[in-house]
């Protein structure tokens, strides 16, 4: 008996892994942070931080941690933050310093600047109380140097014939694109050897460890079409959680590739993300074809269209308000994301209307927005609200997959489950334009738009209309009978629920209560196997 208790006091010390399912995943929705913008300590200068100057400004762990309440109170149920290896330590470069958190040295050590191995616990461990994911980024396909011959001392793999020689990217080369080196000769980020099997084993021995460590939910993957395809089951493997690459490249087959079993969980939608300004950005081409064009390529292409991650803005593209200066031509592409396939990211600051163009303006501090509730981040709490609900209180909006209702040059209506979302591209000014479509709902059914909580009758043949006599208002149609307990439009919201012997409660921003972690479930069992054997 006493064996049976050390072993469980030993087990108690441990730390819970979580290993959250690509499953899991799709039912979230992500906010992206700079880790160096989010937030700053108490009583530091908040106008000391200007994204030119290309330096660090601040923002920690620590910082993350104790600002969480403007994330979860928008409705967001899980966060996405900046590489948390060390970086680069030396003088300062042509491009500034390492403030965002790409530049690789070692990547089995922690980046000092964000703070201690205890702060990025305790920022896992809010994030879990509070019912939320943690995603990290990682950089696997290469380090940092300032030339072409660097000193391998300071870096995870210390070996030459751990890294590919020197060349320049041919574009368009796939073995050049996965095994020459990104960057410059100013700032040269070193090809890590990915087909090694030293590199491979310590790799996998590195990410199971931090995973399991800090307790972390998801891996978004740098540069990810960088490293040989064949890499990728074994990283994500070892790591046991979903994975979701950064694959650069507009054309859904070049993309899409990535993802399924041979290589990744998912990709960020840079497809559909081409597809969004082409349609919605004014000035722009309006070319609202593109989106229904990439439907269809993405529902052919994709493993599983509800995996990948939606978005408007990263730390690599401008911000939409630099391509589009009309504020309808952002809610109406942000809505599409939220309310078709995948998985909806949202950039932190795209919700105060920051307009950098490109890196380092796009990387802007957060803090000079006050964190206001502002108009956009009303929108999103809303989108969020009813996201969650749908999640939680259907058995399959998340994995069904949208249908195009119709389509003009103006507008696109579509369906996924029960919900037909329509938006348009014409802008804030009136027009005598109107976007109807045909659904599979009943005549005479009363539906209510969420977004103004009006009622929208539909006609014969389940034909629903939209005029835009005043703007180019997006519009998102529920069926009145499906929004009990959803909290929206005067429905009340789901009270705490019982499941088995399990009580369980639907938390305002979506995320459950109650799910008992992996390794938790595992020390159950074992303890009751001894149990039963010291009986």
């Amino acid at each position: 008996m006493q064996h049976l208790l050390n072993l469980l006091l030993a087990l108690s010390l441990l730390s819970t892994a979580y290993a959250a399912t690509a499953d899991e995943w799709r039912k979230r929705s992500i906010y992206q942070v700079i880790t160096d913008r989010y937030a700053l300590p108490q009583g530091a200068d908040l106008t000391a931080c200007d994204p030119a100057k290309q330096t660090f400004c601040g923002g920690t762990w620590s910082t993350i941690k104790d600002n969480l309440d403007y994330i979860q109170d928008a409705g967001f149920t899980a966060i996405w933050i900046s590489p948390v290896s060390q970086n680069y330590e030396g003088p300062r470069t042509p491009y500034g310093d390492p403030y965002h958190g790409y530049w690789i040295a070692d990547a089995t050590q922690l980046n000092s600047r964000f703070g201690t191995a205890d702060d990025l616990k305790a920022l896992s461990d809010e994030l879990h109380r509070r019912g939320m994911f943690l995603m990290v980024d990682v950089v696997v396909n290469n380090v940092m140097a300032l030339d072409t011959n660097p000193d391998l001392s300071t870096f995870m793999f210390k070996d030459q014939s751990q890294y590919h020689s020197y060349c320049p990217i041919q574009w368009g080369n796939t073995t050049s694109e996965q095994n020459c080196w990104l960057g410059d000769t100013n700032v040269t980020l070193p090809d890590v050897n990915t087909q090694d099997p030293t590199v491979v084993s310590a790799y996998e021995q590195w990410i199971k460890a931090l995973v399991q460590q800090f307790n972390i939910d998801g891996l978004r993957i740098d540069a990810a079409k960088h490293v040989n395809m064949d890499f990728w089951p074994k990283f994500c493997g070892a790591a046991g959680v979903y994975c979701i690459g950064e694959v650069f490249d507009a054309d859904a087959g070049q993309a899409l590739q990535w993802q399924g079993q041979q290589s990744l969980d998912a990709i960020l939608n840079y497809p559909m993300y081409n597809a969004l300004v082409q349609a919605f950005t004014i000035p722009g081409p309006q070319n609202m074809s593109a989106v229904s064009d990439m439907i269809q390529q993405i529902k052919q292409k994709s493993s599983d269209p509800t995996l990948l991650g939606n978005f408007l803005e990263d730390q690599d593209v401008p911000r939409w308000a630099s391509l589009s200066v009309d504020p309808q031509s952002l809610w109406n592409p942000m809505i599409f994301n939220f309310m078709s396939d995948g998985i909806p990211i949202v950039y932190y600051g795209q919700e105060q209307g920051f307009n950098g163009n490109a890196d380092p303006m796009n990387r802007e501090p957060l803090w000079p927005s006050h964190y206001s509730n502002s108009t956009t981040y009303q929108l999103i709490t809303k989108l969020n609200q009813l996201r969650n609900f749908l999640v939680n209180g259907t058995d399959d909006w998340v994995t069904s997959q949208i249908q195009v209702l119709s389509q003009t040059n103006e507008g696109i209506a579509f369906m996924k489950g029960d919900v037909v979302t329509v938006l348009t591209n014409i802008g804030s000014p009136p027009q005598n334009v109107t976007m109807s479509a045909h659904t599979s709902w009943s005549s005479g059914s009363s539906t209510t738009d969420i977004l103004t909580c009006s009622q929208y009758a539909v006609g014969s043949n389940g034909s629903i209309e939209v005029a835009y006599a005043k703007g180019g208002v997006p519009v998102i149609l529920v069926p009145d009978d499906k929004l009990d307990n959803s909290g929206l439009c005067g429905h009340a919201v789901a009270a705490a629920t019982q499941q088995g012997s399990q009580s369980t409660f639907n938390n305002d921003n979506g995320a459950s209560g109650g799910r008992v972690p992996v390794f938790v479930a595992g020390v159950l069992a074992v303890a009751a196997a001894l149990w039963t054997g010291a009986l």
